[in-house]
């Protein structure tokens, strides 16, 4: 009998390698090419799983998110097995930060697929805010949870709270990368922010 052929396992072979790419040279050096190179197989089947670039960049784009999530998940299970809204949004927000060697990678792949937004705006804007508007919308939940306990001031308006909340970690993490500040700093100024919002524990 023929051996089984795993094609999940084969597209994520791929699409990883791709992310590799991203990280450590930018998506302009993933040519299909280059992503068959680094995933160690023929590019007749990289083209085979992807038809298109646009193709693997959104499938790598998919992946990436999900290891994001995965993370975030992982932090807040860490928080305790009933966490508090400020549990939950401090674990999400620290998760994000590029302070060890999974979150920086997270971060910097993101940053390659932002520039090639910026670069390319038709091939990615749909795709690339759903993400980011989800966990702005999962942060505003958690915000309006905190004031329905009095643990933030009822005059805050959620979304807009969580939509700086997000730009914050946004810039801060942009900082670590360029070396302007280290991960700790990053993270003394989110937890600053975040003791104005819910108060000094």
């Amino acid at each position: 009998m023929p051996a089984r052929v795993d094609h999940e396992e084969r597209r994520k072979r791929i699409a990883e390698a791709l992310l590799r790419i991203a990280d450590t040279q930018g998506l302009q050096a993933a040519s299909m090419r280059a992503v068959a190179a680094e995933a160690g197989v023929s590019l007749r089947l990289v083209q085979y799983y992807f038809t298109t670039k646009r193709a693997l960049l959104l499938d790598a784009l998919d992946r990436l998110g999900a290891q994001l999530q995965a993370r975030m998940l992982e932090w807040i299970s860490a928080a305790g097995p009933s966490p508090a809204p400020r549990a939950i949004v401090t674990a999400i927000l620290s998760c994000v930060l590029p302070t060890d060697a999974e979150s920086r990678r997270i971060t910097r792949t993101y940053a390659a697929y932002y520039t090639l937004v910026l670069n390319d705006p038709e091939v990615l804007a749909e795709h690339a805010t759903a993400q980011p508007d989800g966990l702005e919308s999962f942060l505003a939940e958690q915000i309006r949870t905190a004031q329905r306990s009095g643990e933030i001031a009822p005059g805050r308006d959620p979304e807009m709270t969580a939509a700086g909340l997000l730009a914050l970690v946004n810039g801060l993490g942009q900082s670590v990368l360029g070396g302007q500040r280290d991960g700790d700093a990053a993270l003394a100024i989110l937890t600053h922010h975040l003791n104005e919002l819910f108060g000094t524990p």
